[in-house]
């Protein structure tokens, strides 16, 4: 979910993620944010998948699967 309204309204952002069948959960640690124009979001489950968004969350896109539980995850921005 995403608010750009303080939290008043939120909206799904599903697009590029598993829609059935998928009982993972993100911990805190586990995403993190680029700074880059739009903002890239990236998040790990405890399933073992990386996802991505390099669009501020409007699609997602596995990065890599079947890894052990993510528990964390780190950016860095090359520029």
């Amino acid at each position: 979910y995403r608010s750009r309204a303080g939290g008043n309204e939120w909206e799904a952002l599903t697009h590029g993620l598993p829609q059935s069948n998928c009982y993972v959960n993100v911990l805190r640690d586990a995403m993190a944010v680029d700074s880059l124009e739009d903002c890239g979001i990236y998040f790990g489950t405890t399933g073992g998948q990386v996802y991505g968004s390099a669009d501020a969350g409007d699609t997602w896109a596995p990065i890599v699967r079947d890894l052990p539980a993510v528990l964390s995850v780190e950016v860095q921005t090359l520029q």
